[in-house]
């Protein structure tokens, strides 16, 4: 997910240095929620890591 989300702040970048700005915007827009969703499921991974601990060996 993180990967679609630098594709598509790259699409917008390349964009907006032709002068694309509609296009600029909404892929920015799609990569920022994207960026968001990422962060979130790392943290409930993460969170989820913790809580889960070690069996007994």
């Amino acid at each position: 997910m993180l990967y679609w989300a630098v594709v598509f702040l790259i699409v917008a970048l390349v964009a907006a240095v032709f002068g694309f700005g509609g296009i600029a915007s909404a892929s920015a827009g799609i990569a920022q929620i994207l960026f968001f969703i990422f962060i979130v499921l790392f943290v409930i991974a993460l969170l989820a890591r913790a809580f889960q601990g070690r069996g007994p060996r």
